[in-house]
C-alpha cells in the first residue's frame, strides 16, 4: 500500500494549552472552555464540550505558557472559522473536536513586572 503523505504546508505543534471559544453569531454568544490538543500559525484543533457548527466563526483566546515562549507568558487573541467537527470520547464522556483555520491573530505579551 502507498505511504500516507503530509499535506500541511506549516508544522503543527502537540501543546495541550487551556483555550476559551466564543460563537459570536450565537443567540447568548457565551464562552465554552476546552483544550488544545494541537496548534500552529494558520489552525488548531481543540476539544469543548458543545457542539459548533462547521463554517461558524470563532474568536480564540490561549495564553502560551512562560516555558514554551522562553520568556513571559504570551495571551494570543485570534479569529477563526470552524472546517470540521468530530465526536470524540475521552475518559468515557463524548466530547467535541473541532479543527479550526486561523484567520488573523494578536500577540499580547504580559509586561515584566518590576
Amino acid at each position: 500500500m502507498g505511504e500516507m503523505v503530509e499535506r500541511r504546508k506549516v508544522r503543527r505543534y502537540d501543546l495541550t494549552l487551556p483555550v476559551i471559544i466564543r460563537v459570536p453569531h450565537e443567540r447568548a454568544s457565551e464562552t465554552q472552555r476546552g483544550k488544545t490538543l494541537d496548534v500552529s500559525t494558520r489552525g488548531l484543533y481543540f476539544v469543548i464540550d458543545q457542539e459548533v457548527q462547521a463554517g461558524s466563526s470563532l474568536d480564540i483566546t490561549l495564553t502560551l505558557p512562560a516555558e514554551i515562549t522562553q520568556g513571559s507568558e504570551v495571551m494570543v487573541r485570534a479569529s477563526g472559522k470552524v472546517l470540521r467537527v468530530e465526536e470524540r470520547i475521552e475518559e468515557g464522556d463524548t466530547r467535541m473536536g473541532v479543527a479550526a483555520i486561523i484567520e488573523r491573530y494578536d500577540i499580547i505579551r504580559d509586561e515584566p513586572k518590576s
